[in-house]
Parts: C-alpha cells; structure tokens; sequence
C-alpha cells in the first residue's frame, strides 16, 4: 500500500485518511450523493419520500432515478418513459455498482445527445478490453478478467446489456439494461466502467478482496468538500447555459403576413 500526502490543508483541519482504489469497479457503492447532487444541480426534481428511498425526476418528467438500499437485492433503477419511435426502458445496476459508473449513466441524461452514433464497445476497446463473440452473445473483458460487458441473447429471442464486476472470492455487483435502453447512455456508462483512473474511498469503506490496489492519502474536509462542490458547480453552469440557450432561441413558426401599407383586416 502506496502512501501519498495531498498538499494545501487548510489552518487548523484535521486531514482524514482515505484510499483511492484501482480498478474503480471493484471500489463498493460510495456516497449516493455523488448521483443525486448532480441531478438536483441539473433541475431534477426530488420526489424522495422522508426516511424513504432515494428518488428524482428529470425535469421533462420522463425520466425517473431511485436508489433503494432497503429492498432486496437493492440498488439503482433508472426507467425512461416512451418517446415517440422509442420504447421505454430500464436499467437496474447493484447496490455495489461504484457510483462514479452509475454516474456516467446519470450523468449523461443531463446532457444533450451528441450526434454522433454511439458504439458501447469503443470506450472498452480504447482501454484493451478483450472482445469476443461467445455463441450469440457478444462480450467485452476487462485486461484483469474481473469485469464484464455482454450484449447477452436470451432463449426466448430477448436481448439485453448485461454487466458487472466480481472478484475471486465472489465480491462485486451486476447490472442489466434492456434493449431499448438509449445506445449513447449505455456507451456513457461503458466509458465509466472502463476508465482506468482510481476512486476514493474512505476509510472503513474500502472492500477487502486481493484483486484490488490501493494508496493511503490524507485529506481535509474542505479539500471534499471543495472538489464535492466543483462538480455541484458544473452541473448548474451546464443547466443555466442549456436553459439561457432555449430561451434565447429564435422563432422557428412564421408570424401572419402584415402589408406595409397597413394592419391585417379582421374577418
């Protein structure tokens, strides 16, 4: 175990030990705040009951995000409403899904849908991710062989994107979108799962498996809250930017036709 020391502590604050943890999918759930911050920052609306599970509203309506630990076998269901030549969808990802990869997810619903076509398996193939296709299901290996992306062919006919991480002692979480589920999230959350950068964990927090690296670092509240607060801050210059967009767009509908020569007659 490497130990780093993070510098510009604040007078007087007493740095709290964390570990930052590789690979990120191996890193436990984290704080669901991560998640739920962002979309509030981004006009969501919480429809949480009090003592009750975590639940929000894109601001469309069309669109809902729940965490609930109290449920088995518990986690995320994020479940997208119909849109015109799209079905709805749901994606329902573990309780130990590190919340930096259902991030990705979330964090692209606030988003506007780029134009290009989306390709799930680029961002795991730009990390040397091994695929292959196994029968009639086309699947993607993490280089350590401990996490997975399938687009996985029932019996029945039915598909559906079926993902996870697991360590060697059977520790780690699974998650499945059904096929209807918007290609450009799906890649979102693919580029998360792949993404070879650590997290952070605090201490207590950090599961114990031999498939895991990990690196002391001592950290300060206002350092957390500082870097909590920069991604609450993105998040609301990105509504606001949207928001002044649309409001500044011009007329797309033709108004009625006036003559120079004077006002329109009524009939």
């Amino acid at each position: 175990m490497k130990k780093k020391q993070w510098q510009g502590w604040g007078p007087g604050e007493q740095a709290e030990q964390h570990y930052l943890v590789q690979p990120r999918a191996l890193a436990g759930g984290g704080d669901v705040r991560h998640i739920s911050e962002f979309l509030r920052a981004s006009g969501w609306r919480d429809k949480s009951k009090t003592n009750g599970p975590l639940l929000t509203e894109s601001p469309d309506r069309t669109v809902r995000v729940a965490y609930d630990p109290y449920v088995l076998p518990g986690g995320w269901t994020i479940h997208g409403q119909a849109d015109g030549p799209n079905g709805e969808w749901t994606a329902h990802l573990g309780p130990q899904t590190p919340v930096e990869i259902v991030a990705g997810l979330t964090d692209a619903l606030t988003r506007p849908r780029s134009a290009h076509a989306p390709n799930v398996w680029t961002p795991l193939e730009e990390q040397n991710w091994h695929t292959r296709l196994e029968g009639e299901h086309y699947t993607a290996t993490s280089p350590d062989g401990t996490a997975w992306m399938q687009y996985h062919h029932n019996s029945d006919g039915s598909a559906m994107w079926w993902t996870g991480a697991k360590d060697k002692q059977g520790n780690g979480w699974t998650a499945n979108f059904t096929p209807n589920t918007p290609m450009h999230l799906v890649q979102a959350f693919s580029a998360e799962l792949a993404n070879p950068d650590p997290v952070m964990r605090p201490r207590g927090r950090v599961p114990h498996s031999a498939q895991i690296r990990t690196w002391s670092v001592s950290v300060t509240p206002s350092q957390l809250s500082a870097w909590q607060q920069a991604r609450i801050t993105a998040a609301r210059a990105a509504t606001w930017a949207r928001n002044s967009a649309r409001s500044t767009r011009p007329r797309t509908t033709a108004r009625p036709y006036t003559h120079a020569g004077g006002a329109r007659t009524r009939r």
